[in-house]
């Protein structure tokens, strides 16, 4: 369509146009995530790899033109989601080659920020190449080495350590089963001294109230919640409670969940819920279903069967029989959506590459498996988008659509509000202010099948 200039609209375009490598993308409707709106027929103007304008597109706007210009054609954007519990491959042998294939795993499927939750120092290097263009990516959150029984020896090496990860460069400390209640304590008032965010798993020396407590800015997999809602004098035995002691769900006391639910709020502690890690691997689905699953073929085959041969092990110990896992499963979907109602904010992770759940892929299993919960499309996409970047204290450069924010989204068919599965084929990924079409995303995944074809 022709329009006529308006004087305002001619001004902010002169301006623009001074800026080298605009883009302008048009004919698109806006999910913002500001609210749970949609801004139909608009256009988004993109230069210094942010969002400068967003214009309505009336009988009063003029023609534009910019460096490069995508026509939406009537589709949608809605901002690039997160996998805020990522398993990054470490390249210690020198090859950066399955560290740069996820990297366009989690593009090709709109994920455009991880928090890698399992440190290395080769990750450090991925997270300085990607910000610096070199490897293209999502932008990389990576937290430090493990603090556990085997890493964690007392008090004061546990407090050094923290410094020793801050030093380093990472963004964030991972706690694993095994770290002692005084241990705990220590690395949650060194990081506190050092401005360092700390997560994850919740030993069972700690407990999920001296976990808040301490200051877990996350906790991942729901975990320590269960354990913290069994009887007072009940005495866990690991030998034979199963994995996460699913065996032991029988046992729990609800009415306490409202003291843990207030006491996390007043915490203002995050949860990774990683439904879809629970569904595959500790759920009672076999090994050799899921082993077939398409996204499998991107992925090193050595790895599925190293996958398979865990689920199987446990399948053989009868750890996963459906009798067990049923009730565990329908327990952490109340847990998860009782959490929510409440308040307590999610963030959205699937704990990939972990036991089948793919880079990129596994977050729309995710995404699914929080919808059959109960969660709303809308909340779902907050998860992905306003919650990560506020567990970043990043809100005012991304996680929305907006004016002055990075131009990280990503354009698909659909209203991702009325039809979630649209996420699953996006029509092309804007990374700070970059486009990478469906043609380029293809592209990447067809050549990384064929690094991984089966012989």
């Amino acid at each position: 369509m022709r329009f006529t200039l308006t004087p305002l609209l001619l001004a902010i375009f002169s301006a623009l146009a001074v800026q080298a490598q605009d883009l302008l993308v048009t004919n698109v409707h806006v999910v913002s995530m500001e609210n749970d709106q949609v801004l139909k027929d608009q256009a988004i103007y993109v230069s210094e790899g942010k969002i400068q304008k967003i214009i309505p597109l009336t009988a009063q706007t003029p023609r534009m033109s910019a460096d490069q210009v995508i026509d939406g054609n009537g589709a949608y954007v809605f901002p690039g989601l997160a996998e805020f519990h990522a398993h990054l491959p470490v390249a210690d042998d020198g090859s950066t080659q399955l560290q740069e294939e996820s990297m366009w795993l989690y593009l090709a499927n709109g994920v455009l920020r991880i928090r890698s939750m399992l440190g290395h120092p080769s990750h450090l290097d991925l997270r300085s190449r990607v910000q610096s263009g070199e490897t293209e990516g999502p932008r990389v959150f990576i937290s430090g080495p493990s603090f556990n029984a085997n890493s964690v020896s007392s008090p004061e090496q546990a407090a050094q350590m923290v410094r020793d990860q801050k030093d380093a460069g990472y963004d964030h400390l991972k706690i694993h089963p095994g770290v002692e209640l005084d241990e705990m304590w220590e690395i949650a008032n060194t990081a506190k001294e050092v401005g360092i965010p700390f997560g994850g798993h919740v030993p069972l020396a700690v407990g999920i109230e001296n976990a808040l407590g301490s200051g877990f800015k996350s906790i991942e997999h729901l975990d320590g919640y269960m354990e913290g809602l069994l009887p007072e004098d009940f005495e866990i035995d690991p030998t034979t409670s199963g994995p996460f002691n699913l065996k032991l769900v029988d046992k729990v006391e609800m009415e306490k969940i409202s003291a843990l639910i207030q006491k996390t709020l007043d915490q203002s502690t995050y949860m990774a819920p990683t439904l879809t890690l629970f569904d595959r691997y500790f759920g009672y689905v076999p090994a050799d279903e899921f082993r077939m699953a398409p996204e499998m073929k991107y992925l090193p085959g050595p790895l599925i069967q190293q996958w398979v041969n865990s689920k199987k092990q446990l399948e053989r110990a009868g750890m996963l029989d459906r009798e067990f896992v049923e009730p565990y499963l329908a327990f952490r979907n109340q847990l998860f959506m009782e959490l929510h109602r409440a308040g307590v904010p999610m963030i959205m992770a699937s704990d990939s590459p972990q036991v089948f759940n793919v880079p990129g892929f596994s977050i729309h299993h995710e995404i699914e498996l929080m919808s059959k919960a109960g969660m709303s499309n809308y909340e779902i996409l907050k998860t992905g988008s306003v919650e990560p970047a506020n567990y970043m204290n990043a809100e005012a450069d991304w996680g929305m659509i907006k004016e002055g924010m990075l131009a990280d989204f990503v354009m698909v068919t659909d209203n991702p509000l009325e039809n979630l599965k649209t996420m699953q084929k996006p029509l092309g990924v804007m990374m700070e202010g970059k486009w990478y079409d469906q043609v380029r995303l293809q592209a990447e995944l067809d050549r990384i099948e064929k690094n991984h074809e089966r012989k």
